[in-house]
């Protein structure tokens, strides 16, 4: 969330094991006050490892947290034998080239629709890690939608919102390119001059010198990422499906942004659920398409995220 990558990894050479820790230092307080979306984030770097691995001819067994006093470490990733096709993991080698090219995209998408096949891949991407993705149908979205507006409205007035972004967003000043974190403003994207879109305004009421405006989608395809239950290993098994599809979706052509404005408010999100059957703990909104790849924003220094043992 607002790219504060708030993970560190630590690594053991002798037992050829990763932990994966919370930095709870870059929890976002206001708009993340229980850790749910620092979860997810560290849940798609934890995908991002596997594939780095199974990419090295490794195996990576995976344990989620594996240490109830110790709710900082969120999991632990031990190397071991090439990957055979039986582990369920040697695919995920293919999915590698993706890491390095997708970002968020926050400029306007085609409106051309996504394949019936490319949706049911996405969605079975997703359920290799224990997610659930769903296509809502024009009623549910038109209601995903109005809970996002609400959303929107509510952040207008809310001083909490405005303190996250004032910490997470860097416009027109040195920290634009010296800040390793946050999201600067050449990624913001344009103003929503028009349409339907959910697209948060980083900006706020500040303004962007040089930043236009466009019509975005009037048709938006969204996806909702759901889990059954609502605990931390859940949050870190969604972040693992929501990586795993958004690499699947850029090796496809897709281009990808978020919609957690609604997610951010306890009584909006609960509605944001499958609306048949009441089921299923929404986690996160991708808004998917056709249209320009995302610029790349800032990445911590390895020292900084990366610690070597014996």
């Amino acid at each position: 969330m607002h790219n504060a990558q708030p993970w560190r990894f630590r690594y053991f050479q002798g037992s050829r094991t990763f932990h994966l820790r919370a930095d709870f230092d870059r929890v976002i307080p206001h708009s993340d006050p229980d850790a749910r979306a620092l979860h997810l984030g560290c849940g798609a770097a934890l995908l991002n490892l596997r594939v780095a691995v199974v990419h090295e001819g490794w195996f990576p067994a995976v344990r989620l947290l594996p240490d109830p006093a110790d709710p900082a470490l969120l999991a632990t990733v031990q190397l071991s034998g090439a990957a055979g096709s039986e582990s369920g993991e040697s695919d995920l080698a293919t999915l590698y080239p993706a890491i390095h090219r997708r970002h968020s995209s926050r400029f306007p998408f085609e409106e051309t629709e996504i394949p019936e096949a490319l949706r049911t891949a996405l969605g079975a991407a997703a359920g290799r890690e224990g997610a659930a993705l769903s296509f809502p149908g024009p009623w549910h979205q038109q209601e995903v939608l109005e809970l996002v507006e609400e959303a929107e409205r509510r952040d207008l007035t809310d001083h909490g919102s405005d303190e996250d972004l004032a910490q997470w967003t860097r416009i027109d000043g040195p920290s634009v390119n010296t800040a390793p974190d946050g999201i600067p403003d050449y990624a913001f994207g344009p103003r929503k001059r028009g349409g339907k879109a959910p697209m948060r305004d980083f900006a706020g009421t500040r303004q962007v010198p040089g930043r236009g405006a466009a019509d975005f989608e009037q048709s938006p395809q969204l996806a909702l990422l759901s889990t059954v239950d609502d605990r931390p290993e859940d949050w870190l098994r969604a972040g693992q499906a929501m990586e795993r599809v958004l690499l699947l979706a850029t090796l496809k052509g897709l281009s990808s942004s978020f919609a957690t404005q609604a997610i951010e408010w306890t009584d909006l999100r609960w509605p944001l659920r499958e609306p048949l059957s009441g089921t299923g703990c929404t986690q996160m909104i991708l808004r998917l398409g056709y249209g320009p790849e995302g610029p790349g924003t800032p990445r911590r220094p390895v020292p900084e995220i990366l610690d070597i043992r014996p």
